[in-house]
């Protein structure tokens, strides 16, 4: 079996490419690294707001086959219909938004007509959509959940911080239904991938028999990679990048901003901090000054990075891990960051990475950094050498890979036929 070219099918919430944020690189990431030895079908749900023609385009690159369907919009009147629905079903939020009446005779037909060894559905919100189906005479593929997060333990976070009273009670109504879904989907699928070992052990403890395996995320190490045509460190810039629309991004540059960056100003004048990521909220742009710089979305990160003093992940609340630590590395740029920032990347405190939970020992940190490049330096080489090693696209992939044949070897011989 190991060494067979795989038929594989990705069920997806949204396109992967072309990327802007987190969870479509992981997916780009992936199925780049697999497409290499495997063929790869894909169905994604495009919202409005998206260029099919670009996102089906972008996604050939890798894929032999696309589909994709039409989602409802992310925003506006129907969103908050549908959550008013939801407040008052058994099902979550997302259950109702992504339950599209268009999705589950398309997918029966593409798994009655081909038969596709791993159907691959990335979020659980998804799962109960997907049935394990096959042409005649051809065994059921074997079904995997992609975990970026623990999606329920994020909405339970959520929930405890929102500052909105409308959003909290919607949060606090609908995270247990989220717990309920998930759970049921660790329990139905034949296989879970994790992005971190924390979340593996939390889906464990509440499904003992999980069958699992930890693909972490990783970071395309050609691409985000120190260059002397990129500009220099200008040894006094604070940066912050990822999209700023969501919440665990957003809670945390709200405690940057008030109560880690005046410490910061104070102790170091010539500071500023630079913020870079698509969607600023009014809350954020409300910081903006002489020394406080949002520049939104940009066209090329590697100049932001590449310039910057040092990167900073102020996370309190989330799962999975961080794109911005890896790609920060990759640079060779000196992360600070907080406990749960970093968490499930094997960087070791103090030596690739310096680590901070309170706002007093956040701004010092920052400041060592900004006082001493020869530390910058030193924390930049060792992130780079260890993204190298351990985060890079082709060893994320052949984990999954391996993964996919344990359970199809797994699978018992006198598997269902095709219906």
């Amino acid at each position: 079996m190991v060494g067979k070219r795989l038929q594989l099918l990705y069920v997806s919430q949204f396109p992967p490419s072309p990327p802007s944020y987190g969870a479509q690189r992981r997916i780009q990431g992936l199925l780049t690294a697999l497409s290499s030895r495997h063929d790869v079908t894909a169905v994604a749900l495009i919202s409005p707001d998206l260029d099919a023609k670009v996102a089906e385009r972008a996604m050939r690159a890798y894929c032999k086959e696309v589909v994709l369907v039409q989602a409802r919009p992310w925003a506006g009147t129907g969103k908050r219909l549908l959550q008013l629905r939801a407040l008052f079903s058994g099902r979550s939020f997302e259950h109702h938004l992504f339950n599209l009446p268009a999705l589950r005779p398309l997918l029966k037909r593409l798994l009655s007509e081909q038969a596709f060894d791993v159907i691959n559905v990335e979020h659980p919100f998804l799962g109960h959509l997907v049935v394990s189906q096959a042409p005649q005479g051809a065994p059921h593929p074997v079904r995997v959940l992609d975990e970026h997060n623990i999606e329920f333990d994020l909405a339970r976070q959520q929930a405890g911080n929102e500052q909105g009273w409308v959003r909290r009670i919607h949060n606090a109504a609908n995270w247990p239904k989220i717990r309920d879904e998930e759970v049921e989907a660790f329990r139905t699928f034949d296989g879970v991938t994790f992005c971190s070992e924390a979340d593996e052990e939390r889906a464990r403890v509440l499904v003992p028999k999980l069958r699992s395996a930890v693909v972490p995320n990783a970071v395309d190490v050609e691409h985000f990679r120190p260059s002397p045509a990129l500009p220099p460190s200008d040894g006094r810039t604070v940066m912050f990048f990822g999209a700023i629309n969501y919440f665990p991004n957003v809670d945390g540059l709200l405690y940057l901003l008030r109560d880690v960056w005046p410490l910061l100003e104070k102790s170091h004048p010539q500071a500023r901090l630079k913020i870079v990521g698509q969607y600023p909220t009014p809350q954020i742009l409300a910081f903006q000054g002489p020394k406080v710089e949002v520049t939104g979305k940009v066209d090329d990160l590697l100049p932001h990075l590449s310039s910057a003093a040092v990167t900073v992940v102020p996370l309190r609340v989330g799962g999975g891990t961080r794109f911005k630590i890896l790609e920060a590395m990759s640079m060779a740029r000196p992360v600070v960051s907080t406990s749960l920032g970093a968490e499930g990347i094997a960087a070791e405190p103090g030596k690739d990475i310096l680590i901070a939970d309170d706002a007093a020992a956040f701004a010092a940190a920052v400041g060592r950094v900004l006082d001493t490049p020869a530390l910058g330096q030193k924390l930049g080489a060792r992130g780079r050498a260890l993204v190298e090693t351990h985060y890079s696209w082709a060893a994320a992939g052949a984990r999954l890979e391996r993964f996919f044949f344990e359970l199809l070897a797994q699978r018992p011989p006198s598997a269902p036929q095709g219906v």
